[in-house]
């Protein structure tokens, strides 16, 4: 049968989650709710679309354009993820997508697509794969054995929280994590998301999220967004406070993740991914982490580059110094009219 491609209507979406639950390479960031969660929340314009052949979906591409006048215009599959990229029951299907993808490029006037993908693909796109890895363990019902597979150093910190008292609970309501979050990444140099932003996640994803806070007696200290996909665990949005740094709040709260994670089942903790030659790397490695360079791939326009939207760009260093000087409520309220543009 001929295959037919189509946009992502409401109608369509159970369909395509579930042929994303089907393929071995769907992620949590291929649901098909990241489409009106994207357009609504940064106002980009999305085409999400997928592929039909006999009435059945064969193949889905979570597709966003992202267009600012600071950073650009890029085709990103998908922004605002770690993950992403087409996913394809075959070849043919595989290659249709991408040409699509492709076709979108001289009408939207973008530089380059970029496809996130996270696990290898043969492609004759341009590749960077030595920017992002991704850090990804098995964890068993046995959280002592869990506790034993972190290597010493690290498993004398998340002691050490425990030690000092701290307590962790699990919560669906964002304004505390933001409040920690907003904090945490002004400190980084990094725009923050909005508030909103982080309760239209938890609203959507509602059956499928939840956010783990630890306290050091009533403050909060720490906490941290949580997705969870088929047996995968991911926390994805987190920060800790400065008292978080002295009573080890940041390595109890992924260890309260990962125990809790395990107690309903889920047996494999994704730490998501982080530049090579950062903090955040080396913090996942001392878990006992080992890195997987993310294969991410790129179609250019004549002339263009690989976009570089990242903190490790030289050309961002004098933003990064004054941006950790500002007052937090200037920051929170800058940031997130910058952070669309980021993807």
């Amino acid at each position: 049968m001929p295959l037919k491609l189509r946009p992502l209507d409401v109608a369509s979406e159970p369909a395509w989650d579930a042929f994303v639950d089907a393929m071995p390479s769907g992620t949590f960031f291929h649901r098909a709710a990241w489409r009106r969660l994207i357009a609504e929340e940064f106002g980009h314009l999305t085409f999400y679309t997928y592929a039909e052949r006999d009435g059945a979906i064969v193949g889905v591409l979570p597709l966003v354009q992202v267009r600012t006048l600071l950073f650009g215009n890029t085709l990103i599959s998908s922004p605002f993820c770690v993950y992403g990229g087409p996913l394809a029951a075959d070849a043919e299907t595989a290659d249709a997508l991408a040409e699509y993808a492709a076709s979108l490029l001289p009408g939207t006037g973008a530089s380059a697509v970029e496809f996130r993908d996270r696990d290898p693909v043969v492609s004759d796109w341009t590749e960077r794969p030595d920017l992002y890895v991704t850090f990804r363990k098995g964890i068993v019902a046995d959280n002592e054995a869990n506790m034993k597979a972190i290597p010493r150093k690290q498993r004398a910190m998340v002691r050490k929280g425990i030690q000092n008292g701290l307590s962790s609970i699990v919560e669906q309501d964002s304004r505390r994590l933001h409040r920690i979050y907003a904090e945490s990444v002004r400190n980084l140099g990094t725009p923050v998301f909005s508030a909103r932003w982080f309760a239209s996640l938890m609203h959507t994803f509602r059956d499928c999220a939840d956010i783990v806070t630890v306290l050091n007696g009533e403050m909060p200290v720490a906490s941290v967004m949580n997705f969870y996909f088929r047996d995968e665990v991911l926390p994805y949005y987190g920060g800790g406070t400065s008292v978080a740094r002295q009573v080890a709040g940041n390595d109890l709260m992924y260890w309260e993740v990962m125990r809790r994670a395990a107690d309903r089942g889920y047996r494999l903790f994704d730490f998501g991914r982080s530049k090579l030659g950062t903090g955040a790397y080396s913090f996942k490695h001392n878990w006992g982490f080992e890195p997987a360079k993310l294969p991410y791939r790129y179609l250019l326009a004549p002339g263009a580059h690989i976009p570089d939207h990242n903190p490790l760009n030289p050309k961002y260093a004098l933003f990064i110094a004054a941006w950790k000087r500002l007052p937090l409520p200037v920051a929170n309220a800058i940031g997130p009219h910058l952070v669309r543009g980021l993807g």
